[in-house]
């Protein structure tokens, strides 16, 4: 299968994508990211150098993914959702050599407008509610909501509700 990249899209040299692949309007990848097969980034996506993003990823519309994020395979994130990568930023301090690593495990969702603090874990099959701020790890197949996040149920794995 081949990728289809719009003409607006920047693709660094190095950008690693796989077959079956679509990137829309105005996304930027940058040279050291690598995408996995049949991923979806929506329109005004950036995708940094040092990030993984797994296969059947599917990307909504104006999310940035910084250095230090991986997504592991079947991951969604929701339009507007926000990762961070330095804990503590400032303008006037260089933290590059501090970025904390993210890792969104197999499956998992992320909801509209949600925030992920960067050097957090989220389980496997974990659905974060729209606009919640998560702040530390999430168990597997938790269901979180609110600022800051807190798990108020659990999913399974077609992201319904259970008991």
């Amino acid at each position: 299968m081949s990728i289809q990249i719009h003409p607006t899209a920047i693709i660094d040299d190095g950008a690693e994508i796989g077959s079956g692949s679509r990137i829309w309007h105005w996304v930027h990848i940058c040279s050291g990211a690598k995408i996995g097969s049949d991923c979806s980034l929506g329109q005004n996506v950036f995708v940094g150098n040092k990030v993984v993003i797994g296969n059947n990823v599917k990307i909504q519309n104006n999310v940035s993914v910084y250095d230090e994020v991986t997504l592991e395979d079947d991951v969604f994130c929701g339009p507007s959702m926000v990762f961070t990568n330095v804990y503590n930023p400032r303008s006037a301090i260089s933290r590059k050599d501090e970025y904390r690593p993210t890792l969104v495990k197999k499956g998992a969702t992320l909801g509209a407008n949600c925030t992920i603090i960067c050097g957090v874990t989220i389980g496997r099959h974990a659905f974060i509610g729209a606009g919640a701020v998560v702040t530390g790890d999430v168990p597997d197949y938790a269901l979180m909501a609110g600022v800051p996040a807190r798990q108020i149920g659990k999913m399974n794995e077609a992201g319904e509700r259970v008991e």
